[in-house]
């Protein structure tokens, strides 16, 4: 039985209980609040399975490792097993964010959440890092080589034919002799799009074919193919997180909750692959990441539940 099968009744008692979960590991919790807790759920067997299932959703052990009903261990997945899993992902997300685990560790330059910054190089060109990236450089007499390890980043290019400049960034890579271009990692893609000048770009799948972008075009890649052709775009609109504004024109909610998590604390968990493919539209402000998710919640067919670490979209 899946959350949409479930009894409204059950989902309010779901509801009720993570509410009282987060109350009462909040640090405000007084003890009239821990016996009224009691008391809500010695109310029935229902309030009492959904007060466990809270705990263990809480102390990040999901559906599976709390004691509850069989049958509940054995359906797909359930609304809390989501969560459940939403707090373990939040817990390791936190790791990663910090530079404790993963790829910043092998950078040169890290951002934040929230935070770009603007890094100089030694030849006369300058990196613009989002929020949420990472970028190593290595500079040699023969080439500018730079790896974007995640995120997103625009690059502007000195002049310098004897010492191409590249950026790596998953199995590609774009090369430029003096241009302006932007790089943004994304869930299931690369995205470079050229602001001046002229770029090309090869992957590893496909090493010898060159595809040649100019201003105002983008090119998309991943692991497993060539580089797609140069596709006409507003390369302004494209690359607005640099003048502090998010557009979206008909992306994946999947890409949208991954640029958001860049501007905001805490992991964005989306409950299905189905919901990851509806579209967003809207042109926001990135000081405001609140607003993105109103908005979707407002226009899409979804529910948002917001809890100590993780949000989740369902």
């Amino acid at each position: 039985m899946t959350s949409e099968d479930r009894h409204p009744d059950d989902m309010v008692l779901s509801d009720e209980a993570i509410d009282w979960v987060v109350r009462l590991n909040s640090g405000r919790a007084s003890a009239s609040d821990r016996a009224a807790f009691v008391a809500w759920r010695q109310k029935s067997e229902k309030h009492e399975h959904a007060a466990r299932e809270a705990e263990a959703i809480w102390h990040g052990v999901g559906i599976a490792g709390s004691s509850v009903r069989r049958a509940d261990r054995k359906s797909k997945l359930t609304r809390r097993a989501v969560l459940g899993a939403g707090v373990v992902v939040a817990g390791s997300g936190v790791l990663a964010w910090s530079g404790a685990i993963g790829p910043h560790l092998l950078a040169d330059h890290v951002t934040g959440v929230g935070e770009q910054r603007t890094i100089l190089l030694d030849d006369g060109s300058s990196v613009f890092l989002n929020a949420g990236s990472s970028l190593s450089v290595d500079f040699s007499s023969r080439e500018r080589l730079l790896r974007i390890h995640g995120g997103q980043a625009t690059f502007t290019v000195a002049h310098d034919p004897s010492r191409p400049f590249i950026v790596a960034a998953g199995a590609g890579r774009t090369r430029a002799v003096g241009t302006v271009f932007d790089v943004d990692i994304r869930p299931r893609e690369v995205m470079v799009t050229v602001i001046e000048g002229t770029v090309d770009i090869a992957t590893e799948v496909a090493p010898s074919s060159l595809v040649i972008a100019t201003i105002d075009q983008r090119v998309r890649y991943d692991d497993s193919a060539p580089p797609s052709q140069p596709e006409a775009i507003d390369s302004d609109a494209e690359t607005a997180w640099r003048r502090g504004k998010l557009i979206f024109d008909r992306r994946p909610l999947g890409d949208v909750v991954a640029e958001l998590e860049r501007y905001r604390n805490g992991r964005i968990v989306i409950a299905s692959d189905q919901l990851r493919s509806l579209e967003v539209t809207g042109v926001f402000d990135l000081a405001d990441p609140e607003a993105v998710l109103g908005a979707i919640e407002a226009t899409l067919p979804v529910r948002i539940t917001r809890l100590p670490l993780v949000t989740l979209i369902r």
